[in-house]
């Protein structure tokens, strides 16, 4: 019985399945890596705006949104335009 082209296709299995688990370590890590800076992009500061407890006097919600910690809101400095 010739057991050198078996040796050779159980090589190639364990070789692929190797590859595989690789590859799949690797989406996970982009995966989580993405969720991670998208988290960063949606913060107040990052869309112009100031946490505060409340939006008054010469601040106003702010229109691009943005998350806070805790129950603060995310607030920008209201300008008034001309017009």
């Amino acid at each position: 019985m010739n057991k050198k082209g078996v040796e050779l296709s159980m090589n190639v299995i364990i070789i692929a399945a190797i590859g595989l688990l690789v590859l799949v370590i690797l989406a996970v890590l982009v995966i989580n890596s993405g969720g991670k800076f998208q988290g960063g992009t949606q913060t107040c500061t990052a869309k112009g705006g100031i946490c505060k407890d409340a939006c008054t006097g010469t601040y106003s919600p702010n229109p691009s949104g943005g998350t806070c910690d805790g129950v603060n809101v995310c607030c920008t400095l209201f300008v008034a335009t001309g017009g």
